[in-house]
């Protein structure tokens, strides 16, 4: 068994949340969040923003870590046990310019239960709902986009 750990985001910018289109070869693979592989040496909050702005083009500020997900998954003569963890991020607009190279083909902001929705994996879809209710919190508070939480 190989053991892999990714970092990732929730981007949000006006209450809507950042999502990606992967199309590999012409054949769908769903809409995800932004997310990669660890570097050695990097902490974690580092790989979340760094995949997101390669992934996304987006320069988000990381507000707070909201979880980790896990799953499983195989490979020729193998399987993957993959630990992700997640952050919640803020972005300074609606911009974003999917990854062409990771099979990338589109990106946008969308309302949450649009997101909800759109996203392929279950993981995916509670980390989304676990970091949009900590923005709804923090917006409540008027704590949103004043300063880092983490």
């Amino acid at each position: 068994m190989i053991q892999a750990t990714s970092c990732g985001g929730v981007v949000i910018f006006r209450g809507k949340i950042l999502v990606l289109y992967k199309n590999y070869k012409n054949k769908y693979e769903g809409w995800v969040l932004p997310k990669g592989t660890v570097e050695p040496g990097e902490e974690y909050k580092d790989t979340a923003a760094r995949e997101v702005l390669e992934e996304t083009g987006v320069a988000a500020n990381i507000i707070k870590y909201v979880g980790k997900s896990q799953y499983t998954f195989t490979i020729p003569d193998n399987t993957v046990e993959k630990s992700v963890h997640w952050y919640l991020m803020m972005a300074d607009s609606y911009y974003s310019k999917p990854q062409r190279e990771e099979y990338f083909v589109d990106s946008g902001y969308y309302k949450f239960h649009e997101a909800y929705h759109l996203l392929k994996f279950a993981n995916e879809k509670q980390i989304l709902e676990r970091a949009y209710n900590e923005y709804v919190d923090l917006k409540k508070s008027n704590l949103w986009g004043n300063r880092k939480y983490y």
